[in-house]
């Protein structure tokens, strides 16, 4: 009777642990920048050893990461184009959307930058040179922040690069963009934290040929998934973890962390 009582004490308190588990994880949408940066692998678990809550990240497009939050397929997302956020809020997808942190995009080519882009101060004009003098692009092709970016500049640039031969489009992500890059001696556009990050780690023989143009700007935003359309979501861990994030301790870490080569990867923003 007693090893009965013992075995049946045994599985109840397993039981709880397993609710107490599953109420202590959260699911997050994100961006593959985030994920390629290791910004995730070092600000996790800050956050878990202060709450005690897991946060499981999905790492897509940033179209794709918005999909997922309007479906209740996520609790939080975290993402890089701050005019779909801003729809999407406005839509009742989300609440509670912030700033988080920013950097920068950036042209990527062969060393040799055989279009001699570098020095070139407006990144219209230098994807003007792609296909004049014979140059391939690689692009993601996927609907996310850094695709929906270099979109934007092609319009500026009075081009349609779609269906062109000189263009490349992949549908991954960005790290696996800057190899197939680096694989076709191509230019590519792509965020500066993925570029520091994994530059080394993929040994890509290529440079940085432009940056420094202002609608290069890249803001990360936080928002979560809103309860009311998804009575699912754990709103209340989701909020914990966006409002660390934009808490002094919070973006204390997202400025703390570094490259290998001790440079900062995000700035933090948050107001």
């Amino acid at each position: 009777m007693a090893r009965i009582l013992l075995i049946t004490s045994l599985i109840g308190s397993l039981f709880m642990a397993a609710n107490v588990a599953a109420a202590t994880r959260i699911r997050c949408a994100s961006t593959t920048s985030t994920q390629n940066s290791g910004l995730f692998e070092y600000l996790l678990p800050i956050f878990e050893k202060k709450t005690g809550i897991k946060v499981d990240v999905v790492a897509v497009g940033t179209g794709a990461a918005i999909e997922i939050g309007k479906r209740g397929d996520a609790d939080v997302v975290m993402v890089h184009a701050k005019d779909l956020e801003l729809k999407a809020v406005e839509e009742g997808a989300f609440v509670n959307r912030h700033d988080l942190m920013y950097n920068d995009f950036v042209i990527i080519g062969p060393a040799n930058d055989p279009l001699r882009i570098r020095g070139m101060k407006s990144v219209a004009d230098a994807f003007k040179k792609i296909p004049a003098q014979g140059a391939e692009f690689v692009s993601r092709g996927d609907k996310s922040g850094t695709h929906t970016k270099e979109l934007a500049i092609w319009k500026t640039a009075g081009l349609d690069p779609k269906g062109q031969k000189w263009y490349l489009e992949v549908g991954q992500g960005m790290e696996k963009t800057q190899r197939l890059a680096n694989e076709k001696r191509a230019y590519t556009l792509t965020d500066r934290g993925t570029w520091l990050a994994t530059r080394d780690k993929d040994k890509l023989e290529m440079m940085v040929v432009l940056e420094g143009d202002p609608v290069l700007f890249n803001q990360y935003g936080v928002m979560a998934v809103n309860p009311a359309k998804h009575q699912q979501v754990k709103y209340k861990e989701a909020m914990a973890f966006v409002d660390w994030l934009i808490s002094p301790e919070g973006q204390k870490a997202i400025g703390d962390f570094k490259d290998q080569h001790g440079n900062q990867l995000f700035i933090p923003n948050a107001k």
